[in-house]
């Protein structure tokens, strides 16, 4: 399979993963407080890294917001018919859990001490979830969908994510969102890989 850095895929691909590096990047700091069980450990950690994790909420919600925008430009760009349509699902179900999670970071880094004995709503965290969970189902069907050679790997990882983490979440009520971020990042990285003649709507590739 030919790289095609000009395709009409790749460019929205590449801005999805950097949108997804850009979120990775904002959770990086005071990483412990997602595994510490005690509270008053976890408001210690957030009271030290000071304006590291403060700062680090504003460059996930960054992320937040530029991962649904990316997938919006690159639905668009799907093969037309049902691949295009699932992709434009995907799309739709990450632009409105965005906003959920953005206010669950503005929340995190406003009140700390919050955030570290879980006084908060989890009604936001939670939509936001369900609406990745919905995102992977529709970006499978998308890749499903799309014309030979098909990324029939692909679609099926990524129904099966979306299928395990529908299942931990209604189990838990909770699950580590960066591993929707892992999942979409790597689907993106699949379509840096294909040229138009393998599913763009672009002119086929220069000689």
């Amino acid at each position: 399979m030919h790289t095609n850095h000009d395709g009409t895929l790749s460019r929205p691909a590449a801005a999805v993963i950097a949108g997804t590096v850009l979120w990775f990047a904002g959770i990086t700091p005071a990483q412990r407080v997602y595994t510490t069980a005690d509270p008053a450990r976890r408001l210690e950690i957030l009271q030290r890294s000071g304006g590291r994790w403060v700062a680090g909420q504003h460059v996930a919600a960054m992320g937040t917001a530029a991962v649904p925008v990316a997938f919006a430009a690159l639905a668009r760009e799907f093969p037309r018919g049902r691949a295009r349509a699932f992709a434009g699902t995907a799309a739709a179900a990450l632009l409105a859990g965005a906003p959920m999670f953005v206010w669950c970071l503005a929340d995190r880094g406003s009140d700390v001490e919050r955030f570290a004995y879980r006084r908060g709503s989890w009604l936001p965290f939670t939509a936001y979830a369900w609406s990745h969970v919905a995102a992977l189902a529709a970006l499978a069907g998308a890749f499903a969908a799309m014309p030979a050679p098909r990324p029939t790997r692909t679609a099926l990882v990524l129904a099966g994510s979306s299928a395990a983490s529908a299942a931990v979440l209604a189990a838990t009520k909770d699950i580590p969102p960066f591993v929707f971020y892992l999942a979409e990042g790597a689907a993106a990285a699949e379509l840096l890989r294909r040229t138009p003649d393998d599913g763009g709507d672009g002119p086929a590739p220069r000689r």
